[in-house]
């Protein structure tokens, strides 16, 4: 949600559709509210409602209780260009979500990002909003930590190959520059794998479980990156040091990719039990709570 050309468009196709920050300029505004299922193609399941910065929300057309129901996070965009003193845009957006958390009598978790279509900075954003939704959060948290210790590993992050975007990451602090060689990384494996991974008459994935990379940098720091599902991908920091013990980083690894794949049978066995759910109480008539969704 946000005013009229402050970019939610533009955001969604870059950060969803690999569309080249340049490209955006040439989009149309959005005259009517889009919604959009990134679940068939990406690990994060949910819907984007993309809204017209013209609509009025006090239209007694407009049927909020349908929209809002079973909403996850709302993303209210808005244009630096139009705040002329940016450092005292987060104190003035405090006092409103004050206001408004005091309007609704709701608590709500209100967060702010300062970012850019052209630069990292948009993914990181979504990768902190995405987080918030995964209930499984804390325990691929751990099993990350776990990863770490038992390996010699410095930093990994559980990545989303096609939106780029970490699902999880290790309890250490997260470096904006170790962020970027992570994304620059899985665009080097995808672009590489589609030149020369697939089979001569095409068939095949760019990405897939015989999918691994490695990339030696100049300050003795090694890139690691596995497949863990045909969806998400471990990309790890490890000292050249620590490397020359691969045998047990790929031992831990194993262990650990069987750990997530346990923790996602048991998310796929709850998503049933709601869709389950959802058709019984189409049948009695009444609304479920429907899709997680993301409002932009």
């Amino acid at each position: 949600m946000g005013l009229r050309r402050s970019g939610k468009s533009s955001i969604q196709k870059v950060v969803f559709h690999k569309m080249s920050p340049s490209e955006t300029l040439f989009l149309e505004s959005t005259n009517k509210i889009c919604r959009e299922d990134v679940s068939n193609s990406s690990f994060v399941n949910f819907q984007i409602w993309d809204f017209p910065g013209q609509i009025d929300f006090f239209d007694p057309t407009f049927d909020y209780e349908m929209i809002f129901r079973g909403t996850g996070a709302l993303i209210f965009v808005i244009d630096s260009q139009i705040a002329h003193k940016i450092t005292s845009t987060s104190d003035r957006a405090q006092d409103t979500c004050s206001v408004t958390g005091s309007v609704v009598k709701t608590a709500f978790s209100f967060s702010f990002y300062l970012t850019s279509i052209y630069d990292h900075s948009i993914f990181e954003a979504f990768s902190k909003l995405v987080q918030k939704l995964i209930p499984q959060l804390p325990t691929l948290e751990n099993l990350l930590n776990i990863f770490i210790s038992n390996s010699g590993i410095e930093k990994a992050f559980l990545f989303d190959v096609v939106s780029k975007i970490y699902i999880a990451t290790d309890s250490t602090p997260v470096d904006m520059q170790t962020y970027e060689l992570c994304c620059d990384m899985i665009d080097v494996v995808i672009d590489i794998s589609c030149i020369y991974g697939l089979k001569e008459d095409g068939a095949g994935a760019p990405y897939d479980k015989e999918s691994t990379a490695i990339i030696k940098l100049n300050n003795t720091t090694v890139l690691y990156l596995k497949e863990v599902t045909k969806f998400l991908a471990l990309v790890c920091f490890v000292r050249e040091e620590s490397f020359e013990r691969k045998g047990l980083i790929d031992y831990n690894f194993h262990c650990f990719r069987k750990a997530i794949h346990e923790v996602f049978e048991v998310r796929m066995k709850m998503v049933k039990s709601r869709k389950a759910q959802s058709r019984l109480q189409k049948k009695k008539g009444t609304t479920p709570n429907g899709t997680p969704r993301m409002l932009l």
